[in-house]
């Protein structure tokens, strides 16, 4: 491990987020440009992820299954919107086995063109449907700025796709995982995400609506952390997904597309590091606990891990890391695993074995205040509801430093203002394609959402000062 400090977030908030993913071990730059490594411990946290979306998705009704990398490049032109909004993107594959190919070959950027033309094959009767099906993936967008785990050339996520009889169905199935998402981000990641629809501009190319939960980092841009697509029939249409109905007419299905990917990590990073490194929520942490003895002599090794073996048996229902290097001092060992987001250090030394306790140091609250000592007797209950505190605390901080700063201005010069001073603005907005786009010509700031969560009454749009009843999220963003 670099010794090192990080940059602080305050000086190079940039400088400080790439040292950590790298020094934490998360991730390191790939000998191709854009893409990236994803190390033991980073893909651990995406595997915690991974496990928790899953159940979610198999309560809700959904299977996996598995499509192909490489998608011929006719099917991304079926569509044609899709293919507009891909194409700067897409990787493509000319060259096969040293002879040119028939059809060039796109590398997966998405699956909704691949999977519409199975669902075709599939899909004969009302009877075949709803399709509720997820995929674990890879995909490859070429992206001309990257930032690991952000933005890169490939990265790792899920994606579901759905078809349904109805276009009330396919809307209760898009808002359905919104509500996943939403759910999984704030119990389990410490996520406060706000869910809303994103405007004409920029929802999912081919899409009727796009949904999202949106995220404030803590340099307090934003980030789309999840996205769920009501596709209506434009995928069915384009690749012919039909059914027989209950009266034998020949109907097009209406489909969905739903997903979060690696770039959760980042979030997770962002909304919860400090200047000592990663703060990771307890219930995605590849280690919950870790215990660090402490000794001087070999009886009191002797002595001390004896003490270890027995509490780290109490805690096996926890992701427990005993720390039991020689080589580097408890210092060493602190800073590590400060650097790394374990949510709980627990130490045990002479002192402790003799009077039968452990000292606990918490991740979430630095300094002597995180610090206390404890029996070993129970250990297991108190490590329990401290893990328990700590995810509460993590999400109540998080939400504080987000309301703290989405602001509600009264005229338009204040909204520059404040998204200059990179805050949120919560603002009456009558939607527009080219007014929205003068805002962001103006201020570099998006329109993140129009929240699900909408107050009711009328306003004053922002722009253009006509009345409207739906207030919106600006921010700049990642």
């Amino acid at each position: 491990m670099d010794e090192k400090k990080l940059t602080p977030k305050a000086e190079n908030y940039s400088e400080w987020y790439n040292q950590l993913v790298q020094r934490a071990e998360l991730a390191d730059y790939a000998p191709v440009r854009g893409c990236m490594v994803v190390r033991p411990y980073g893909w651990s946290l995406w595997e915690n992820i991974q496990a928790t979306l899953d159940q979610r998705f198999k309560a809700t009704g959904h299977v996996n299954a598995a499509f192909p990398l490489f998608i011929p490049m006719s099917f991304m032109e079926k569509e044609k919107e899709h293919v507009e909004g891909f194409s700067p993107e897409l990787a493509v594959v000319t060259i096969g086995g040293g002879s040119e190919l028939e059809e060039p070959l796109i590398v997966r950027p998405t699956s909704e063109t691949i999977i519409g033309h199975m669902y075709a094959k599939w899909i004969q009767s009302y009877r075949d449907l709803p399709v509720l099906i997820n995929q674990w993936a890879n995909v490859v967008r070429w992206e001309m700025r990257t930032r690991l785990f952000l933005r890169t050339l490939e990265f790792y996520w899920q994606e579901g796709h759905t078809a349904h009889a109805t276009a009330e169905e396919a809307e209760a199935e898009t808002l359905q995982m919104l509500d996943v998402y939403t759910d999984f981000a704030i119990n389990e990641a410490a996520v406060p995400v706000i869910p809303g629809c994103k405007s004409e501009s920029e929802k999912f190319a081919g899409a009727v609506r796009s949904y999202t939960i949106e995220a404030m980092m803590g340099d307090k841009k934003a980030l789309q952390a999840g996205t769920s697509h009501n596709l209506g029939q434009n995928f069915a249409k384009a690749f012919d997904i039909q059914y027989l109905d209950e009266n034998n007419t020949l109907q097009y299905c209406w489909t969905t597309s739903w997903g979060l990917s690696t770039r959760f990590i980042g979030a997770i990073i962002m909304t919860h590091g400090d200047d000592q490194g990663l703060v990771l929520p307890p219930r995605l942490a590849p280690i919950q606990v870790v215990i660090v003895p402490i000794f001087r002599k070999d009886e009191e090794q002797t002595l001390v891990m004896a003490a270890v073996e027995r509490v780290k048996h109490e805690l096996s229902a926890f992701r427990v890391k005993v720390d039991d290097r020689t080589e580097v001092t408890p210092g060493f060992k602190f800073n590590e695993w400060e650097l790394r987001g374990v949510p709980l250090r627990l130490e045990i030394g002479p002192k402790d074995v003799a009077n039968h306790t452990v000292a606990l140091a918490r991740r979430d609250i630095p300094g002597r205040e995180g610090k206390s000592f404890v029996s070993q007797e129970g250990i297991a209950d108190t490590v329990s509801s401290i893990l328990e505190a700590i995810q509460i605390n993590m999400l109540v901080k998080a939400t504080q430093f987000r309301d703290e700063n989405i602001h509600q201005p009264q005229n338009y010069e204040e909204f520059k203002e404040i998204i200059a001073a990179d805050g949120w603005c919560y603002v009456w907005w009558k939607q527009s394609v080219e007014n929205e786009a003068r805002v962001k010509e103006d201020t570099r700031a998006t329109l993140r959402c129009l929240p699900l969560e909408q107050p009711g009454g009328k306003g004053r749009c922002i722009f253009s000062g006509e009345e409207t009843t739906e207030k919106a999220y600006f921010a700049r963003a990642y």
